[in-house]
């Protein structure tokens, strides 16, 4: 995990993340998480640039985020980088219980904002991926809901909950949430669900 940079860094940091949002024509909304550990759900995710713009709204809101990122990313000159950004990098060809693992990680950190990518890919999936839900659920953590609107050009942080273990009931209140959220490529956005719901039901 990142350590917090120095004050004078981090004010620097926020003005860049302003400054990029203004020109660019973004409009934030919500507030800083209450909770100091939690899963960060970041979705629409139909474009490349939807990663810079959690970034800057992270860096605006005064966030610490980490993130999941394959392997090969921290390979070569980009590595320091990526890690600088809140990168962890993690091998997608092993077989180990990452849910488990990160779940650990939360219990080793007071401070942890853990952005994991619930449809995994840009390009329409019929189904989410269910290991921010698990590893929110295994670690005791809140669910939180951040979100791009490219429709009103608004990003920002929604509301939180904490898993019951109630996959489908939970999940309701996830679509819910996103019903009215439009990606760069609406086409791209698939349904908010998992694969899990069709087993529970």
């Amino acid at each position: 995990m990142t350590s917090p940079p120095p004050r004078a860094k981090r004010r620097f940091r926020r003005a860049l993340a302003r400054l990029f949002l203004r020109a660019t024509g973004w409009q934030p909304e919500g507030e800083h998480p209450e909770a100091r550990r939690y899963v960060l759900i970041a979705a629409p995710h139909t474009t490349n640039w939807d990663f810079p713009y959690l970034l800057a709204f992270a860096e605006h809101f005064g966030m610490q985020i980490s993130w999941l990122g394959k392997a090969s990313l921290f390979r070569g000159p980009f590595g320091p980088v990526m890690r600088a950004l809140g990168g962890i990098p993690i091998e997608r060809s092993r077989s180990a219980n990452r849910v488990a693992e990160m779940a650990r990680v939360f219990g080793d950190h007071e401070d942890l904002g853990l952005v994991v990518p619930a449809e995994a890919t840009r390009a329409r999936t019929e189904y989410w991926k269910s290991g921010f839900y698990y590893i929110a659920l295994t670690a005791g953590v809140p669910i939180v809901m951040s979100y791009l609107d490219y429709a009103r050009k608004v990003g920002g942080i929604g509301p939180a909950f904490v898993p019951t273990g109630d996959v489908v009931r939970d999940m309701d209140a996830v679509r819910q949430f996103y019903a009215d959220k439009q990606g760069k490529y609406p086409a791209a956005f698939g349904p908010v669900r998992l694969r899990e719901e069709t087993q529970a039901r």
